[in-house]
């Protein structure tokens, strides 16, 4: 029985996101379930990513190469790059990116391996007024883990 409930809770909360919520462990969200749709008219946010807009996340990723040495955001990709990939419109933006930003007065340095990322997820444009930065999915980090 015990196995049943945890394969059932399981399954609901890959359906329903706020069920995740509510027990108080973030929910994993994937590179592979931000968006339904990358087309020539743009990108489509999957059912999941705007479900979980404002609720606690975990994303596992790579630092994007840094554009300084001490860090209060960067941007998280599904695999490492060698290039910035942020700096480049909304129409550009890359379907397996998200800004990370840090808590008001705390940096990271630069990291090369893999990282879990845990904070509130927010969904939607939004430029940067103090870098000029575009990002449509940002991840307000609460922890940063080497893996």
């Amino acid at each position: 029985m015990k196995r049943f409930v945890s394969a059932l809770f399981a399954v609901l909360t890959l359906l329903f996101p706020a069920v995740q919520a509510q027990t108080g462990t973030p929910a994993v969200m994937k590179f592979s379930e931000l968006y339904s749709k990358v087309t020539v008219r743009g990108i489509e946010f999957s059912p999941k990513l705007t479900g979980l807009a404002g609720q606690k996340v975990t994303m596992t990723g790579f630092m994007a190469p840094p554009l300084k040495p001490k860090l209060d955001f960067f941007v998280l990709t599904k695999a490492p790059m060698s290039t910035c990939p942020f700096c480049s419109s909304a129409a550009d933006w890359p379907p397996d990116i998200v800004l990370v930003i840090m808590p008001e007065g705390r940096q990271l340095d630069p990291y090369m391996g893999a990282i879990r990322i845990t904070g509130r997820l927010e969904v939607g444009i939004k430029k940067d007024d103090e870098t000029g930065f575009v990002s449509l999915v940002r991840l307000y980090a609460d922890k940063v883990e080497d893996l």
